[in-house]
């Protein structure tokens, strides 16, 4: 079994939180950089509900080592922080670049031998990991200034088939999804929890 498989021999990390006033929490409130809601429009809405998660990834991924990030769940899945990072830069990539603003290019992480690239190369390398969350945060900011650059959500694609706001739903929807993975994955790396 490989380094970065999780095993039923390997031992279970005790269950722990960093926050000091509601254990049940990543971090304390006055600590934690996401928004506390209060959204009074569609579109702010949509904007910070996904900032808020691509936050939250982040920081289930933060103080990790590179086995760590690497590390898979439970065989034979191949899903790991380091995975989901790239699965996350691909999905910006195609949603924003390829669809929203008709861009040709190859999909990230994909090969034509591999349609699941981000979660089979998402090893334990430095370099794997730098160029993840390089791609990750290059494929984010492009999503934001395409967003922020566009006043009308009802904006179609190139193809004319679907809506900004709908990409934007879909994005949270990945996100929400993906961030439920990375709570789990999260505990069992190393026993924190919070949502």
């Amino acid at each position: 079994m490989s380094s970065t498989d999780a095993s039923a021999d390997e031992a279970v990390p005790e269950r722990h939180s960093e926050a000091t006033t509601y254990p049940d929490l990543w971090v304390d409130p006055d600590a934690d950089p996401r928004s506390d809601g209060g959204f009074t429009d569609e579109r702010s809405l949509l904007i910070e509900y996904l900032r808020d998660y691509r936050l939250t990834l982040q920081m289930k991924c933060d103080g990790l080592d590179a086995e760590q990030l690497a590390r898979r769940s439970v065989p034979p899945s191949t899903l790991s922080l380091l995975g989901l990072i790239r699965h996350m830069a691909s999905v910006e990539h195609h949603w924003f670049r390829r669809v929203m603003e008709g861009v040709d290019e190859p999909r990230l992480y994909v090969s034509e031998t591999d349609r699941d690239l981000d979660f089979n190369g998402a090893v334990g390398d430095p370099e794997v990991i730098e160029d993840a969350w390089a791609s990750w945060r290059t494929e984010v900011a492009n999503a934001e200034r395409f967003v922020e650059e566009t006043d009308d959500l009802g904006r179609m694609d190139a193809k004319g088939e679907i809506a900004l706001r709908e990409v934007l739903l879909h994005m949270v929807e990945e996100y929400a999804r993906h961030c439920g993975h990375a709570d789990l994955l999260r505990e069992r790396i190393d026993g924190r929890i919070g949502q």
